[in-house]
């Protein structure tokens, strides 16, 4: 059975970016998940330690968990500094980790059998300025391997503006018809 996990990056509950998105999923069944309600840390990169990676006290391994059971992972993201928020930054960092990780034996595999999509908003000109960061989600989505089924960017900066941001809203709601057939 096909399923969808939602993966917010946001800091603020309720923001344009989660408005956003609501229009694209609020029909679904998915699984949300907040990043800002966990501790996530930095990565600290011993990719090269004889040693490996040590064990890291935070609540990643909770999140990664919660989303690799679903087949279809959706990454909300403010635009920030014209990338993803670093809260996106960091869950996704130490997925540098996780593939070395004995408790995650197959992780870039199980990466390369997911399809993701993008949902992100921004002030400064988004649907152009943002579009280095949609480059860097396909970068990553390329070296696992994971399919890249698409994006929806929307104009917003101050809070609750998203809703005047009707092309944006309009073109997340047909996406919500593309994952329905994912759920």
């Amino acid at each position: 059975m096909m399923s969808i996990a939602v993966i917010y990056g946001g800091t603020r509950p309720n923001g344009n970016t989660e408005c956003l998105a609501s229009k694209a999923i609020d029909s679904l069944k998915v699984e949300k998940i907040f990043l800002r309600d966990y501790k996530i840390l930095p990565i600290v990169d011993y990719r090269h330690s004889p040693e490996g990676f040590p064990f890291v006290e935070d609540e990643y391994d909770s999140v990664i968990n919660q989303a690799l059971p679903h087949d279809t992972w959706v990454f909300v993201t403010p635009i920030y500094w014209y990338s993803m928020s670093g809260t996106m930054k960091n869950f996704i960092d130490r997925w540098s980790q996780t593939m070395r990780d004995s408790r995650y034996p197959g992780f870039r595999s199980q990466l390369a059998d997911k399809r993701a999509f993008v949902i992100a908003a921004g002030g400064d000109h988004p649907k152009m300025k943002g579009l280095p960061m949609i480059m860097q989600f396909q970068h990553i989505f390329n070296f696992f391997g994971t399919t890249f089924e698409g994006y929806v960017i929307g104009k917003a900066s101050r809070p609750g503006d998203m809703v005047n941001d009707f092309e944006a809203l309009s073109a997340a709601a047909d996406l919500g018809k593309v994952l329905e057939k994912y759920q």
